[in-house]
């Protein structure tokens, strides 16, 4: 349940919970419901309950064994945030990133009231990140519970977009992504939604990674934006001051 992945952003994925349910929009075609079906039609042994939410308890301690750095995406295949999810294995989880300083740990949720009601019980180490997906403006405000956390980096991850957000919260954003969404039946994304999300970015001084066009071949429609690639990451806090990024578009 630990893998390199071609997810542009990060290294290595880690899944001490599999499984979860469907909460917003941009959950409808979950490629993570898709790949747990997949691989429970192939024998899996983790994935025999399907999609249903599972605690893998004896991965926890996993990164405690990978010594050379890497970003390390938590629950690619869940969220850590779910209500499912006891507060004491997320203490857990946060415990072993905790002794992992040499590894980035992204964690990512859809869940966000639930990550402001247990975010200061949690231990925030620098080495963790925490994000939110938004899909939407009407999901824009998940990004305001997140400034409520004391992560020391706090992104956004707005992929699959799929409409315009014309007010993005972004004091005490770090960095932000964004993507279209991919595979059979995607919903199309604007060039327009994306472009005016890369200004708000510049306009704040945020780190802006564009992922992906998407649609049903995403490696037909690229990455580029403005004619580039953006795989801007988030700056440590020490350097934030000094970050200077370009304006285009």
């Amino acid at each position: 349940m630990a893998r390199k992945t071609k997810i542009e952003w990060t290294e290595m994925t880690w899944n001490p919970v599999t499984g979860c349910t469907k909460v917003s929009p941009g959950c409808t075609h979950c490629y993570a419901e898709t790949m747990a079906k997949r691989l429970k039609a192939m024998g899996s042994p983790r994935y025999q309950q399907g999609f249903k939410l599972t605690l893998q308890e004896d991965l926890v301690d996993l990164p405690l064994h990978w010594k050379v750095p890497r970003k390390i995406f938590v629950n690619s295949m869940s969220d850590l945030f779910h209500k499912d999810v006891p507060l004491d294995y997320i203490k857990r989880v946060f415990d072993t990133m905790a002794k992992c300083p040499q590894h980035q740990f992204q964690v990512l949720t859809k869940r966000a009231e639930r990550l402001a009601e247990v975010g200061s019980q949690l231990d925030w180490r620098e080495n963790i990140w925490m994000g939110v997906s938004i899909e939407t403006q009407a999901y824009a405000y998940r990004a305001e519970l997140l400034r409520a956390v004391p992560a020391h980096i706090r992104f956004l991850s707005i992929e699959p977009l799929l409409g315009p957000i014309t007010k993005l919260p972004l004091k005490g954003i770090h960095w932000v992504i964004v993507g279209g969404e991919s595979g059979p039946g995607s919903r199309p994304m604007d060039r327009a939604w994306v472009e005016d999300i890369f200004r708000q970015c510049r306009k704040h001084g945020v780190p802006f990674f564009f992922k992906q066009w998407g649609g049903v071949q995403k490696h037909v429609t690229g990455r580029k934006l403005f004619g580039k690639i953006f795989n801007e990451m988030p700056q440590p806090p020490k350097a934030r001051r000094s970050l200077s990024l370009p304006i285009l578009g």
